[in-house]
């Protein structure tokens, strides 16, 4: 028997990552786009983090308007590890109607309630049914 989280973790829209882009792609893109060097846009990068690990090890969140805000978190065990929340402006950007250009797998999906998904899940697993 399938659980309800299987069949529609199994049959949710879900986006198809490409390949990451790496610091270097990006630092030559930033380049191009704002006339400094290359030099100095890794440069600010590595400041940027630097900095970043400084207002951490005080206690300090970083809101970074347009991007993010990182937040310095602790588990159970003592080991500190970053939330990081997007700001809306990056949400909003991704969800411009008709930029999205990646590939999205189950598109048919979008839209569809758990229910539907696996009433769905149901149809085309008959002998592994969600009850």
């Amino acid at each position: 028997m399938a659980s309800r989280i299987q069949a529609i973790g199994a049959l949710r829209p879900r986006i198809e990552l490409d390949k990451t882009a790496q610091k270097a792609e990006l630092v030559r893109v930033l380049a191009r786009a704002t006339s400094l060097t290359e030099g100095s846009v890794d440069l600010v990068i590595k400041e940027l983090r630097d900095q970043i690990i400084e207002y951490f090890r005080t206690g300090r969140a970083v809101k970074i308007e347009g991007l993010g805000t990182w937040t310095p978190n602790i588990e159970l065990d003592g080991t500190l590890n970053v939330q990081y929340r997007a700001d809306s402006a990056l949400i909003n950007g991704i969800n411009m109607e008709g930029t999205f250009t990646g590939n999205v797998a189950n598109r048919e999906n979008i839209g569809k309630t758990g229910e539907q998904l696996v009433a769905r899940w149901n149809e085309l697993n008959p002998q592994d049914q969600v009850e």
